[in-house]
């Protein structure tokens, strides 16, 4: 299958090479020309321009948007608007916030134009793992595209879907593409609305893990008693947690492999960023009435890393670098 893609930074790129791998034909832009340069080869064609992307793919077109949220992303969207025709489609794989998919998906269809929001999970490592993608729009476009979706998507990696146990009240999950890594989640915003929780989880996740092992690397804490102070191995102990612990996750996998490089994590200061996600996570949780305390707290702790900085910090930054490729700005 044929596709435009616009942006090729971490992700991108690594997705377009998953899609070519995958047997599809890639036609690519991004406003740097070295980035189109580097990596036109074989399937992938590169675009001179937004106008050359679009006359190189036959109709009815596709493409997929990967840049910033916010004025990138809306900037690249009224592009393509002013150059795609009607039965078109335009996918943004980007983080942009559920109610700017709204608008933009009600805007083109006046023009006949299709819009899919796609949230997009897996990082640096998405290219060897796959993509878990969280798609909204209407059905047309999205099983249209299904061939695409189920190439970037990581497989069901012999992991069945849990049975439901509740009769016909309980999930579809076995009746969808959801064991498959992507799933039509609902209309215009709903894949967007769907990734911005997962970030927010994943924020209250990486918080615990810091946590945890902070309370862990102060167990030599001078103000304890001396038979109640202990030395710990904190890499061996994320190893050890990897195998058969109820606490084991691909997070936890991450934080090994940081520690066995960096036990100090002396390459981080602890400085943590947040990309907007878990902030529209706690402003959602605020509209619908929705408690959530270690949503919220993992949130301000980010706040905080930027003020003054503890292992628990260094911890998430070298997470951030770990699954993301992340690197810390200086104060």
């Amino acid at each position: 299958m044929q596709l435009g893609l616009i942006g090729l930074g971490r992700m991108g790129g690594n997705m377009a090479r998953r899609l070519v791998d995958g047997g599809h034909t890639i036609v690519a832009w991004d406003r740097s020309a070295d980035a189109v340069h580097k990596i036109a080869a074989g399937a992938i064609s590169g675009a001179a321009s937004i106008d050359a992307l679009v006359t190189s793919l036959a109709a009815p077109r596709a493409v997929w948007i990967m840049v910033p949220a916010g004025e990138p992303t809306e900037q690249t969207v009224n592009a393509l608007a002013d150059r795609l025709s009607p039965g078109d489609v335009i996918v943004d794989g980007g983080n942009s916030h559920f109610k700017d998919d709204v608008r933009r998906a009600a805007a083109l269809k006046a023009r006949g134009v299709f819009y899919l929001d796609a949230g997009t999970s897996g990082g640096v490592w998405g290219a060897e793992r796959g993509y878990c993608l969280m798609i909204g729009g209407e059905r047309e476009p999205v099983d249209r595209l299904t061939p695409i979706f189920r190439t970037l998507a990581p497989g069901n990696s012999g992991l069945a879907p849990m049975a439901s146990t509740l009769g016909s009240s309980g999930s579809r999950a076995a009746s969808t593409t959801a064991a498959d890594g992507f799933l039509h989640c609902g209309p215009a915003g709903a894949g967007h609305f769907v990734k911005m929780v997962h970030n927010g989880i994943e924020y209250g996740l990486m918080q615990s893990y810091a946590e945890g092992f902070d309370v862990l690397r102060n167990a030599t804490s001078q103000n304890l008693p001396a038979d109640q102070r202990y030395d710990l191995d904190l890499g061996a102990i994320a190893e050890l947690w990897r195998r058969g612990s109820v606490v084991s996750s691909w997070l936890l996998d991450l934080t090994a492999r940081a520690l066995a490089a960096d036990p100090q994590l002396s390459a981080f200061e602890g400085h943590v960023p947040d990309s907007g996600e878990g902030r529209w996570t706690v402003a959602a949780a605020i509209e619908e009435d929705v408690p959530a305390d270690v949503l919220t707290t993992a949130l301000f702790t980010r706040f905080r890393s930027r003020r003054d900085h503890t292992f628990a910090e260094k911890i998430l930054s070298a997470l951030r670098a770990q699954f993301g490729g992340h690197v810390e700005h200086p104060r």
